[in-house]
């Protein structure tokens, strides 16, 4: 995947990368947790009604030179093309969330990237659940700490990799994927369907997440919350407040007329 607009340079001071970038894991690892604190998870354009775009030059655009956020084709797209551009190879994957009381098609998409010898998870679009820096998927059936967070690989009967995360005292499915490697053009239909369909979780509400270098923050229509190793603040919001939260929480700051400034007023 690539966009003729795009520059790495730029992308490196969007996600407040500096240094050297080689194809090596210490790149790899250091890209993905300065985009995951820098660019947040987001459904802005979705709560407008607008179907979001995956042409990769508006992409671009929109998260770098606009300073927006995105959902999982958004930043993985754009982390993917970083990848490209340094020359870490990669697959995109489709996941299948696994977070819901039924079945689901596999409409999420992770990476899979090779560094150092092994393939690494990528994934910079599972909002709040996601992972906080790669997973070798070598590491099989045991605890993976992040920070504060503990998240395990496992395998499924189907043979396909099974990602979960610790809640409570309990593990959590999170998706299962396969290495077949996908097509930036067959995420389309997930796409549509994320951005449009009634019963998106993505179309029923304003999500907003950014990753910090203790925990992360977290802002829904209803609700703003901060995680950290310390625990867990929640406090219920009221629309008026979202345009602050945005840019104080956040960084993004929506440009007057913009079709999501709606969005954010009719929450």
């Amino acid at each position: 995947m690539r966009a003729a607009n795009f520059d790495l340079h730029a992308y490196f001071t969007r996600i407040g990368f500096d240094g050297d970038a080689v194809a090596d894991f210490a790149t790899l690892k250091r890209m993905m947790q300065c985009q995951l604190r820098s660019v947040p998870f987001e459904n802005l354009d979705v709560q407008a009604g607008m179907v979001v775009s995956l042409v990769p030059e508006e992409l671009f655009t929109k998260i770098v030179e606009r300073g927006r956020g995105g959902y999982c084709y958004e930043v993985n797209g754009l982390f993917a093309m970083a990848l490209a551009e340094i020359g870490i190879p990669y697959r995109f994957v489709a996941a299948r969330p696994m977070t819901y009381n039924v079945r689901r098609p596999k409409t999420h998409m992770a990476i899979v990237a090779e560094a150092d010898g092994q393939q690494w998870l990528c994934d910079l679009g599972f909002g709040s659940y996601g992972i906080r820096e790669p997973i070798s998927l070598k590491w099989l059936d045991r605890e993976i700490r992040q920070d504060h967070e503990l998240f395990r690989m496992t395998m499924t009967s189907r043979k396909e990799y099974l990602l979960q995360s610790s809640t409570d005292g309990a593990w959590k499915n999170l998706y299962e994927f396969a290495l077949h490697p996908q097509e930036w053009v067959d995420f389309e239909p997930a796409n549509f369907l994320n951005s449009r369909h009634p019963d998106s979780i993505f179309v029923r509400s304003l999500m907003v997440v950014r990753q910090t270098g203790t925990g992360k923050e977290v802002l829904t229509s209803y609700s703003y919350k901060s995680v950290s190793e310390g625990g867990t603040t929640e406090r219920k919001i009221v629309p008026e407040e979202i345009h602050a939260l945005l840019e104080e929480k956040f960084g993004l700051v929506l440009r007057p007329g913009a079709p999501e400034q709606g969005a954010v007023r009719s929450s």
